[in-house]
């Protein structure tokens, strides 16, 4: 087998013809199991947080999340300048007579849940480094969830691929036949002339999804629980953790991911390896340079950075040195 074909039966839809999408449905259940392992470590270490504050804590930073994801999602991901001329138009969810509600920022939503959670956590007196270590330390298996929804929906795939576990998305942009790369992946993969209307052929890509639910999600998640939890660290500590290591896994998978439209490569120290000859800069085809960088590869770099400086601040406050989410305060 040279490729994958998508699953015919995987549809967007749980049911056909009603607006209930698995890709809500798997945020919903990444939220909840979120919300199952904060409760999880709140029982295991006696501590006395109710349901209902547990409940008001996760809605005020969802909100967040949800503001801030749209926030960069629509301005940090817009090359026409659409939203910043027309900035009311940010949450306004059709655009051009269509229901445009779709640019959500990771990114963006970290920052946005981080802003709410210091502001609830200031609101209702609450410990706020000690309740950040429970949620990031559930966060990551919830997330794989999440990408798993982006998968059914064959939404951010990846770039071209020749390798067997390749996929070939029936929605991902079809590329011309005109360039030699293109048919060289299609011989390479056994995809034929059949497969070519009006010049155009869809092309085998990375599950770059799936490589996020397993690195950014799952990896995560096995680090923190079989490696961290063993011993007893500073607050914060799975906080700053999370945002490093989430800005490592990302920071790869982008090298694998198709940079988002109009976005390409803001960094290119290697130009050489993307551009065509005819000026064009290739966006679908692996890079095989990693020196060009994409938006979201800036933007995990900006984690990786931020998670440090907040990692060793927080490591030398000898007074908040307390236990990790698994351990018993008292």
């Amino acid at each position: 087998m040279l490729y994958i074909d998508y699953p015919s039966w995987l549809k967007p839809e749980i049911i056909p013809g009603l607006p209930i999408r698995w890709y809500a449905m798997m945020y919903l259940v990444a939220f909840g199991i979120t919300y199952i392992l904060f409760r999880y470590q709140v029982k295991k270490r006696g501590l006395p947080i109710t349901k209902e504050q547990t409940g008001n804590f996760f809605t005020f930073v969802i909100v967040g999340l949800l503001i801030g994801a749209r926030i960069l999602g629509t301005l940090g991901y817009d090359p026409e300048g659409y939203y910043w001329r027309q900035p009311w138009m940010i949450f306004w969810p059709f655009r051009d007579g269509q229901f445009g509600f779709s640019g959500l920022s990771y990114h963006g939503g970290l920052i946005g849940a981080l802003v709410a959670a210091i502001i609830y956590a200031r609101w209702k007196k609450i410990d706020l480094l000690d309740w950040a270590d429970m949620v990031a330390y559930g966060v990551p298996l919830g997330y794989t969830f999440g990408r798993i929804g982006n998968f059914i929906n064959g939404e951010l795939y990846g770039r071209v691929t020749t390798a067997p576990w390749g996929v070939l998305f029936p929605n991902a942009a079809k590329l011309p036949v005109r360039e030699s790369w293109v048919r060289e992946v299609m011989a390479q993969t056994g995809i034929g002339d059949d497969a070519v209307v009006n010049g155009m052929v869809n092309l085998p890509r990375h599950p770059s999804q799936l490589y996020e639910a397993f690195s950014e999600g799952i990896l995560v998640f096995l680090i923190f629980w079989l490696v961290f939890s063993r011993r007893e660290w500073f607050k914060g500590f799975y906080l700053a953790s999370y945002i490093i290591l989430y800005g490592v896994a990302r920071f790869v998978v982008e090298y694998f991911r198709t940079p988002d439209k109009g976005m390409d490569f803001p960094i290119m120290l290697d130009p050489g390896a993307v551009i065509d000859a005819t000026g064009n800069i290739i966006t679908s085809h692996l890079v095989v340079s990693p020196w060009n960088f994409t938006t979201g590869q800036i933007y995990s770099f900006l984690m990786i950075l931020g998670g440090t400086i907040l990692f060793f601040v927080l490591a030398n406050r000898k007074s908040d040195k307390a236990s990790g989410p698994l351990q018993n305060k008292n």
